[in-house]
């Protein structure tokens, strides 16, 4: 996994154009792109490369981008883009469709085909979005069958338009913590869960490969798992209800895992606790609310998972881990008045 950061605050004002041009066409792909700010240009590009997958996160001054068949002719790699829109308006053509993108909306385009984008800064100096790269070559879904697709808006708010966004968003935001194994998981993931998003637009399921569709249902399940855990009253029923399968379907869906459905939200409950346990900003709040506020109902239960988990009351866990963190604080002091 590669993480690329570039920003044209440190570069001189003279510079700052030239640099984000060069940058920005040589990590995504050439096009002309046209701006009045050159003189007072900002930007910035944070890259995240999963291998087969790219996601980036950038903003800019307001500018006009086009990519034309003589550039395609030149250099085509055969990329799919989505665009998540994160500040300011951003529009797209393709194919004869034009979409202006709201908060609420994504677009999918083909990058073999000739498109013109656009962006405002609407209330601030910058727009901003998000994109997700991924090879043609490596989407399980038809090429001929996306071109209803291209330039078209699709919803991000609610469904795999949401979930797909809320992947990404968590791909960025826990980028350091990546090996590369996770990488190439991550990566396969994250080409399930596009191509779920668009054969749902094309409302046809089949256009999937079982195993893309096993897969997509799978991180599905996992984010409303997620999102449910504090419900006490979350169970296999339910969550298959909410997925419209069958609980026996579901049951394999995790046995494909080694885990039982309990296995997975009972772990996932438990992190959750861990991870609040050992936060400093909650030290005053007792370790049953805690657990009751991630779906435990039973104290003493809770007590015994979480020691067999973790091989240590939540209690103690707590009182060890903060005083490990100060410990940790005292001995950084101490060298730094050591060295100065």
């Amino acid at each position: 996994m590669i993480e690329v950061t570039f920003t044209t605050d440190v570069l001189p004002r003279q510079d700052r154009w030239a640099s984000w041009y060069d940058t920005g066409t040589k990590s995504h792909l050439p096009t002309l792109i046209h701006t009045d700010h050159q003189d007072d240009f900002r930007g910035s590009i944070r890259l995240l490369d999963l291998g087969s997958v790219q996601i980036s996160t950038l903003t800019y001054s307001p500018l006009h981008v086009t990519r034309t068949s003589k550039l395609i002719r030149r250099s085509d790699p055969g990329i799919y883009y989505f665009v998540f829109p994160r500040l300011g308006q951003i529009g797209i053509a393709q194919a004869g469709r034009e979409t202006v993108l709201t908060s609420k909306t994504l677009v999918y385009y083909d990058t073999s085909r000739p498109f013109t984008a656009w962006a405002t800064a609407g209330d601030g100096t910058v727009a901003g979005c998000l994109i997700l790269q991924v090879p043609r070559k490596l989407f399980p879904v038809r090429a001929e069958a996306l071109g209803p697709l291209l330039a078209a808006p699709v919803a991000s708010r609610d469904g795999l338009g949401a979930l797909l966004a809320g992947h990404l968003d968590q791909l960025v935001a826990n980028a350091a913590g990546y090996t590369p194994a996770d990488a190439a998981r991550l990566a396969a993931i994250t080409i399930d869960l596009s191509a779920a998003l668009c054969a749902h637009e094309l409302e046809s399921k089949d256009t999937l490969p079982p195993e893309t569709h096993r897969r997509a249902i799978q991180a599905q399940v996992h984010a409303f798992i997620r999102v449910h855990l504090g419900d006490p009253d979350l169970s296999p029923d339910t969550i298959a209800a909410a997925h419209q399968i069958s609980t026996r379907y579901l049951y394999k869906l995790f046995q494909d895992q080694g885990l039982t459905v309990a296995d997975w939200i009972r772990r996932s409950r438990l992190e959750r606790c861990r991870r609040d346990l050992a936060d400093p900003a909650l030290r005053s709040r007792p370790v049953l609310a805690i657990a009751t506020q991630w779906g435990f109902t039973d104290g003493a239960n809770f007590s015994r998972v979480f020691r067999s988990a973790y091989g240590m009351p939540p209690g103690e866990y707590r009182s060890h881990h903060h005083g490990e963190a100060v410990r940790e604080r005292t001995r950084t002091v101490q060298a730094t008045t050591r060295t100065s």
